[in-house]
């Protein structure tokens, strides 16, 4: 079941998080980032335990962010991935909102949903705030894409 992350949540979305930011592959999250920016956040939960997570973050007007979009180990190969990013895609819709950018190493996954690889030129300078936290700053060597809505 795919729903809104909520204060509960938190802890066991920042667990999943950090096992994904310890391989390299996302940016840590901390517990004061993640209440602050809750109402981003979708979770999967299966009987009882929280199994994936991913956020919308509006970074403009038109444009957003899909990020932090994380399975666990046992519910892989499972569409989880999938069915948390068409809820921040369907939620970007329905905001009004017209583009959706991701930052990742995964731009095969992202493609099946519609996203193409861009330049990270092409997205503005804003979107950049949490590269500086990253230790790969500024030699990121993840893909850019974006999907018009």
């Amino acid at each position: 079941m795919i729903r809104k992350a909520q204060i509960a949540d938190v802890k066991e979305i920042q667990k999943l998080l950090i096992s994904y930011a310890n391989r390299g592959d996302m940016l840590s999250r901390s517990l004061s980032e993640l209440y602050e920016s809750l109402r981003d956040f979708y979770i999967e939960v299966e009987d009882g335990e929280l199994i994936g997570t991913a956020a919308l973050h509006i970074v403009w007007d038109d444009l957003a962010e899909v990020r932090s979009v994380a399975v666990a180990e046992s519910a892989g190969r499972k569409g989880v991935g999938s069915r948390l990013v068409q809820a921040c895609i369907d939620d970007a819709r329905q905001l009004g909102l017209k583009r959706v950018f991701c930052l990742t190493y995964k731009p095969e996954f992202f493609g099946k949903h519609g996203f193409r690889l861009v330049d990270k030129a092409e997205l503005p300078h804003k979107v950049w705030g949490d590269c500086i936290k990253c230790v790969k700053f500024p030699d990121c060597d993840e893909n850019a894409m974006i999907l018009d809505l």
